[in-house]
């Protein structure tokens, strides 16, 4: 039989009202009962349960976890710091695959009927107004990976996608490309939109420079390596800075496949710096985008709407860095 409140608080000599107050967050109770309590619960090997915890409290500790990205491997990482972080303030991930979709209605009704406390939407591809369907429903609601705002509509963190573009641009001019290329992921996500606007404005000033473009039909590696055969079957680019990293592994891919060296015919620079990105046998350039603290902040920003909904939405951004290794020639002095 499974050990109940009674039990714990027979075993500790009192009421039962004090053993559901001392595994309440922020309930009063003195450290004479506290200790009596935990000692009886310890020996029986009692477990509070959560969801009758959360009809008392009001709160479910439910943090919807959304995303659209599940086929790139990144997420893989940006998923486990979420889950982990979460579950380190005793909050619990229920984690929503919204591939595909693109109306919020769908995600919000599936939310509202486990009472979710808050969610994080952890997308670079979902337009603002997909997070901003759930501070409509009045749900407390960040951005994650979202989109830079002056005047956020909602919680948004991650990094200035235009500067990453001029970044990119500005390192192979560096190394003194002459004809380089956007290898973007889908033309209508934002992320793409951004990243080849501060690509093609840095480039802008430099005629010298002629510059192409293309569009990905996804974040992935087989639509990085099939974009990437179209254009070494015309005249191809001398590097590529290409939407992300699973873009650019794709990309290389086709272009070892095809007999070319990197980086000594063709250049790539990705972004992200995800894990397979150093893997010895990739060694791509890229830009490093800071997941773990775009992450803790959004858990932050999340937690503390939640104890406040009427908090000023707020952006919150973090320096992008390149990290060098061997996809790209060197510098030109």
């Amino acid at each position: 039989m499974a050990v109940t409140l009674k039990d714990v608080a027979e075993k500790a000599g009192v009421s039962r009202s004090a053993v559901s107050r001392t595994f309440t967050e922020g309930a009063s109770v003195s450290a004479r009962t506290r200790a009596k309590v935990e000692k009886a619960a310890s020996e029986l090997g009692y477990s509070p349960n959560a969801l009758a915890s959360s009809l008392t409290t009001g709160r479910t500790k439910l943090i919807g976890l959304v995303s659209d990205n599940f086929h790139n491997p990144i997420f893989l990482e940006v998923f486990d710091r979420f889950t982990r972080g979460l579950q380190e303030r005793g909050l619990r991930p229920l984690l929503v695959n919204l591939s595909n979709e693109t109306d919020p209605e769908t995600s919000i009704r599936m939310l509202r009927q486990y009472s979710v406390d808050g969610v994080i939407v952890a997308s670079s591809t979902l337009p603002p107004s997909f997070a901003e369907g759930f501070k409509t429903a009045g749900v407390p609601v960040v951005h994650s990976f979202g989109r830079f705002s002056t005047s956020p509509n909602v919680h948004v963190v991650g990094i200035d996608n235009v500067a990453c573009g001029r970044m990119a641009a500005e390192t192979l001019m560096a190394r003194g490309y002459k004809r380089v290329a956007f290898l973007g992921g889908p033309e209508t996500a934002t992320s793409t939109q951004d990243r080849a606007r501060g690509f093609f404005g840095a480039l802008r000033e430099h005629p010298e420079v002629e510059v192409s473009m293309s569009y990905a039909s996804a974040y992935s590696f087989d639509a990085g390596r099939v974009e990437m055969i179209k254009r070494l079957m015309e005249d191809p680019a001398e590097a590529y800075f290409c939407g992300d990293d699973v873009l650019s592994i794709g990309a290389l891919s086709a272009i070892r496949e095809s007999g070319l060296r990197v980086p000594q015919d063709v250049g790539v620079i990705g972004l992200n710096d995800m894990e397979m990105a150093g893997w010895q046998n990739i060694d791509l350039t890229t830009i490093r985008q800071p997941i773990a603290e775009i992450i803790g902040a959004s858990i932050e920003l999340v937690v503390g709407t939640i104890e406040r909904p009427d908090r000023h939405p707020e952006t919150r951004l973090f320096p992008c860095r390149v990290v060098e290794r061997g996809t790209l020639r060197q510098l030109v002095i």
